[in-house]
C-alpha cells in the first residue's frame, strides 16, 4: 500500500515536501498465517523465515514435523485461530467448491482490525462484497490482491475506489524465466501422456 502511494507522492508534480508521520506497518517478527501450504505456500514460507515472522499455517494435510521446524511453521487445526492471531493472512489455496468463497464476513471478521489479507490464489477464493465491507469499515486494515473475480475489475467496481487495497493483475507469475519454465514443465507432461509415463504434474492424482 505504501509503495504503490508512495511512488505517487514521490513523482507528483503537486509535493512539495515528504510527511515525516506517514509510517507503513513492519514485516520483520509479524505474524504470518498461511492459507494452504502446499509447494507455492511453502516458498512463501521459506522467504518469511528471513523475516523472522512467525508463521502459521493451515493446511488439508499436515506438513512432515521436519518441513515444519525447518521454516518455523505452526499448524492450525482450526483456520479460525490463524484468523485471529495474523497480522497477515495469505491465501494460496486451489479454487474448489471447498474453497469458493473461504474468506467471508464471518472470517474477516475473525481478523485483527490491523491485519492485511493477501490473495495470490483465485479471486474467488475470497466473497468480494464482504471484503469491500470490511476494507471500508476498517475491519481489517488493508487487502492486497493479485487476483479478482472477474478479471479485470469492472471499471466501477466499488475496491478500485478504495486507499486501503492494492490491486495487481494476476502478475505473480509474470516473470520471463516462469512462463519458460510453466512451458517447459507443460511440455514434460504431454510426452508423459503421449509415451504412457506417469504425469509429473499431475493436479489430481488418482
Amino acid at each position: 500500500m505504501y509503495l504503490h502511494s508512495g511512488c505517487q507522492i514521490a513523482v507528483s508534480p503537486d509535493t512539495k515536501y515528504f510527511a515525516v508521520d506517514w509510517l507503513g506497518v513492519e514485516v520483520t517478527r509479524a505474524t504470518l498465517g498461511i492459507i494452504g501450504m502446499g509447494s507455492i505456500g511453502y516458498k512463501v514460507a521459506q522467504r518469511a523465515r528471513a523475516f523472522n515472522m512467525r508463521i502459521l499455517y493451515r493446511n488439508r494435510n499436515r506438513r512432515r514435523k521436519e518441513e515444519e521446524e525447518a521454516v518455523g511453521a505452526q499448524y492450525c487445526e482450526k483456520m479460525e485461530d490463524l484468523l485471529q492471531q495474523s497480522d497477515f493472512v495469505m491465501l494460496v489455496v486451489n479454487l474448489t467448491p471447498e474453497t469458493h468463497k473461504l474468506i467471508g464476513k464471518k472470517e474477516l471478521g475473525l481478523m485483527k482490525p490491523t491485519a492485511t489479507l493477501i490473495n495470490i490464489s483465485r479471486g474467488a477464493v475470497i466473497d468480494q462484497d464482504a471484503l469491500v465491507e470490511a476494507l471500508q469499515n476498517k475491519f481489517i486494515r488493508a487487502a492486497a490482491l493479485d487476483v479478482t473475480y472477474p478479471e479485470p475489475l469492472p471499471r466501477d467496481h466499488p475496491l478500485l475506489k478504495l486507499n486501503n487495497v492494492i490491486i495487481t493483475p494476476h502478475i505473480g507469475t509474470a516473470t520471463v524465466q516462469a512462463i519458460h519454465m510453466m512451458a517447459e514443465e507443460a511440455i514434460t507432461n504431454i510426452l508423459a501422456v503421449l509415451n504412457g509415463r506417469p504425469i509429473p504434474s499431475e493436479v489430481f492424482p488418482k
